[in-house]
This record gives structure tokens, sequence and C-alpha cells, in this order.
């Protein structure tokens, strides 16, 4: 969390939420009034409005939650789809929701979850246990079509209703994450009928919810618009209103360019402006000059990574060369120039606010010289023009990315200086596409958002994962350790085996040239002073139910 000085924070911290994040045998009562993550707004609420949105945009172009990654479809999603529990953004703590209560067998193989009663989707239909197998079915039939689903539901063997208010989900192996991944969008339960849908139906916007906001429509990454249910009444205990919504409606809009978003909050045009990068310093202050606020919580998840392509046989198949670059990286200076002086400097493959995160600073280190040493070693040596060479042929790097900025080029400076060149080759979203999937590149980048360490999985995991940036980053032998260790991360239901299991991963990521942590990700957006009741979710993502607008 940064401690910028025109923030007002949620408070977001996570460290030590290991302990925290112990399964709990059983869901406790739903929390008071004020906890983290509902309004602490003092003032009356009133009634009525539609809040309006503006992300930056939406390239996946999907909308269901049990398909989407992208952040800003899955704050949409949270105000549409309930899940069975709720994540504490402070403490981690995992809280009753759509269900009541919990038990867990010793070895995380089987999960069994009482069911909240009276409980709707918008279409009419009773929530059950039936919905409920219906929904996890369906999510776990997507596949790879669901990046996080393979992940949030590794092992899945089957869920049985035992009757209309009680739900067993039982999984081939253990899977100790699956407790919270039930908090999480992705295993948002949908109605029934959803499931009878096709998947591009659903992305489409063919989905239906028993969220406090109905969709009444999405174009992708051109709108979309919610109406309240006057009829809501089964909220989270971490929400301070356990009604129907304030807001009469949410109208969500895409804007790329920041200083037009930015704009249209200073002038009152939109109520909420929700960046992909952190909103810069000078318009901060532009921002809360104007009497509008900044709201602010770390990004828990996959920190901002690079990882390699060591199969091609290119330079980073080198560990002496993945290891120079790993200590080319200057990751302080890189957070206060992108970003500002005190902005968060990463420190792991995860940030900061994830459980079992770890300070892996010291082999992250910036030691330029100790790069050039390894770069000599592996026989790359300096030309006239600066840059290293190896029988005839110039130490380069192709990373390509449909957008080149700042970061990226102070990058490209920083390898400069120990001789590595990075070429940054700009191209298109479907010529990335076609790269990675035919391996022709060095680098590539990737995050995920989950609070929970096991998220690493779905983009580095090469036993799980088919992306490039899993199956590319490793080879063999370093896959089959870095995959172990996941396993036993995922299946210990013990939190201190987990913790060492997931601090020797992130260990091992760094330490093997496997990722390269390039920032620390902050969620920030700029909030028009009418806004009350604004709250992030444990991931940060938009929580609706406690927010009103000033008449």
């Amino acid at each position: 969390m940064t401690n910028h000085r025109h923030f007002r924070h949620r408070a977001a911290a996570l460290a030590g939420a290991a302990a925290a994040l112990a399964l709990v045998v059983t869901g406790c009562a739903g929390a008071a009034s004020g906890t983290p993550g509902a309004s602490t707004d003092s003032a009356t609420p009133v009634s009525g409005g539609t809040l309006k949105v503006a992300f930056w945009d939406d390239q996946q172009g999907c909308i269901d939650p049990n398909q989407v990654y992208w952040i800003e479809s899955r704050s949409i999603d949270r105000q549409i789809a309930d899940s069975l529990t709720d994540q504490d953004p402070d403490s981690g703590k995992i809280v009753p929701w759509l269900a009541t209560a919990w038990s867990i067998n010793a070895d995380s193989t089987q999960y069994t979850f009482t069911l909240r009663d009276g409980v709707t989707f918008s279409d009419g239909e009773k929530f059950d246990a039936t919905a409920v197998k219906t929904a996890l079915d369906g999510t776990f039939a997507l596949g790879p079509k669901s990046i996080l689903g393979l992940t949030y539901l590794a092992g899945y063997g089957s869920t049985t209703v035992v009757d209309p208010t009680h739900v067993q989900v039982d999984f081939t192996k253990p899977n100790a994450a699956f407790l919270q991944a039930t908090s999480t969008t992705t295993l948002a339960i949908e109605a029934p009928a959803t499931y009878q849908q096709t998947p591009e139906a659903r992305c489409a916007g063919a989905v239906v919810g028993s969220g406090a906001f109905t969709l009444d429509n999405y174009t992708a990454a051109k709108s979309a618009h919610l109406t309240k249910r006057a009829d809501y009444a089964w909220p989270s205990g971490l929400v301070t209103n356990q009604g129907a919504a304030y807001l009469d409606a949410i109208d969500v809009t895409y804007i790329k360019e920041d200083s037009v978003r930015n704009g249209e909050l200073t002038a009152g045009t939109i109520d909420v402006a929700w960046p992909r990068q952190p909103i810069s310093d000078a318009d901060q202050q532009v921002i809360t000059a104007a009497g509008d606020v900044i709201e602010s919580r770390a990004l828990p998840g996959i920190s901002s990574i690079l990882v390699p392509n060591v199969t091609k046989g290119g330079p980073l198949a080198d560990a002496d060369v993945r290891n120079a670059l790993q200590k080319s990286i200057d990751r302080t200076t890189y957070a206060s120039t992108i970003f500002w002086a005190d902005y968060p400097v990463v420190t792991s493959v995860v940030d900061s606010t994830t459980p079992f995160a770890t300070d892996e600073s010291k082999l992250l280190a910036y030691d330029p010289d100790g790069a050039k040493k390894l770069l000599d070693t592996a026989g790359w040596a300096v030309g006239a023009d600066g840059y290293r060479y190896k029988a005839g042929q110039e130490l380069t790097l192709h990373y390509p990315l449909t957008v080149s900025g700042a970061g990226e080029q102070l990058l490209q400076d920083q390898l400069k200086q120990v001789g590595i060149n990075l070429s940054l080759d700009v191209v298109t979203a479907a010529q990335n596409t076609q790269k990675l999937a035919a391996g022709d590149y060095d680098l590539t980048g990737t995050y995920l958002t989950r609070a929970d360490p096991s998220v690493l999985g779905s983009s580095l995991d090469q036993s799980s994962s088919k992306q490039a940036s899993a199956v590319n980053s490793q080879d063999a032998a370093t896959g089959a350790s870095i995959s172990e260790l996941f396993a036993t991360g995922l299946e210990t239901p013990d939190d201190t085996a987990r913790g060492t299991a997931y601090a020797a991963l992130q260990s091992k990521l760094i330490s093997t040239g496997s990722a390269f942590p390039i920032f620390e990700r902050v969620q920030i957006a700029g909030v028009s002073n009418t806004v009350h009741g604004f709250a992030f979710t444990s991931e940060a993502f938009l929580r609706a139910n406690d927010i009103w607008l000033e008449q």
C-alpha cells in the first residue's frame, strides 16, 4: 500500500495474513458494520441516482464471471453475482455469504457447505444446492476458457447435493486454496439457466446472478448498464448496507486516455475514474485540488513480472544470462521514476498484500557489476557500441508488446548499462498472441489478481497451465521442481506448511530466472466528492453495495 499524501486509504496491508487465512472449519457469524471493505462514511445515505464509472479498457471482451480474468470486468461481475463466501480485505479471513457455514475434512479434499435460504437469482429461480452443483460443474467444464478456474478448481472431482441447503464438494487431491476460491468472482454462483448458454453467449452478456444489481446490457469495450434489485437482502457481513443498493443504477464506459478520463472526473461527467496503471502523481494533485478523492488498494496476486522463453535456444536458455538480467533491473529507481517517490518497490513475484508473500529483496537487489561478471562468464563480450556479442551475435532480447511506455523504455535503458539490448517490438494484440503461441519472443509480461499465492500456478505452473508464460519459462528439470512446490502449496492443508512451500516457490522462481518481478501493482481510483461509501473488495475490485450519491 502506498503512503502517498493524497490518499484516503482503505486498510489493505495483508502482511502476516497467513495465520488469519487458516482454514475455517465452521463459518462464523456475519461481521459487524464498519469492518474493512464496508463503508465508514458517517453521513446518512440517500437512495437514488446512477453511478457513472469509466474504466480504462476491456481487452478480454467478456463479462461472464466464471470466464473473466480481466480486472475491470470482475469489478462489474462483483455487482451482479454473489459467491459462497467473502474475504475480509484487512485480515484475509473468509466469512459467510451465500454459504452460512462450512466444514472441511483433514486433507482438504472435501468441503461441505450449509447454504443460505431465501436467496433468488434475478430471473426468479431459487438459489439452492442444485444451483451450486450446476455452477461448479459448469465452471469446471469450461476448462482453459476459465484461466483462473483451472487452478481454483484443481483436482475437482464432483459436487453432491445432500439436500436443498447442503452441498458437498469433493476433490481427487487436496485443494487447500478452494475455500478462498469460493470468495472470488470466478467461482460466483450464477443461475442454472446461465449454464445452458454457450460460453460465447455468456461472455457476451447472457449471465444471470443473485447480486445486488442485474446486468441490463453489455457491449464489449464500449459500455455496460446495471440496475439495482429492489428485493436484494443477502450481502455478506462485510457490507454495512444489508438491504437493496442505494444506487438506482451503474453506468460503465471505457476511456483509454488517462487525461480524458481524469478530466471527465474533475468536470463532474463521471463519478469514478478507474485506470489500469496508477494515476500519476501530478494527476492525483489535480484531482484532489478539484475536491475529489483518491482511493487506493494494493492488488494481491502476481506482481507485474516478465517471464523468459528458455525453449527457443536464445540467450535466456543460459541461466547465467537470466541471472544477469535479474541483477540488471533497478526496481527502486523504476518505482520512483515511473510512479512516485514513495511508491512501493516490488519484493517478490507476488504483491505484498498476497497471503504468504515473502520479502525476496535480497534476490532482487540491483547489482550491475554482478550482472557484468555473469555475462563475461557466459562469453558475452562488450562491443564498441556498448552492447555485448558472442560469436558475432548481439545480446538482444525481443520483448513483443502492444504498447511501449515509459516503464519499458526505462527498463531498456537499465539493461543497456550492462550490455543487453532489450528490443521493444510493438505489435498488434493478434500478432502478440501469434508470437507467444509460436515461441517467437525472449520475454513476455504477465500478472493476475487473486488474494492467494496459488494464483501463480495460472501463469507459471507447467503441470496445470498451457500458457506460454508457463510452458516456455522453465526447462524440464526446473519446471518439475517448481511444479512440485506448487503442488505442495495447493495440497497441504496446514498453513505453516503452505507458507513454507510458497516461500520456497517464490525464491525458486526468482533464483532460477523463471520470473522477473518489475513492479508492485496498486489499484488507484479517482472518486468524485459526491460519492459516499466507496469500498474495495479483498482483491481490489469495486463493491457498490454501500455507495450513495449526494442528490
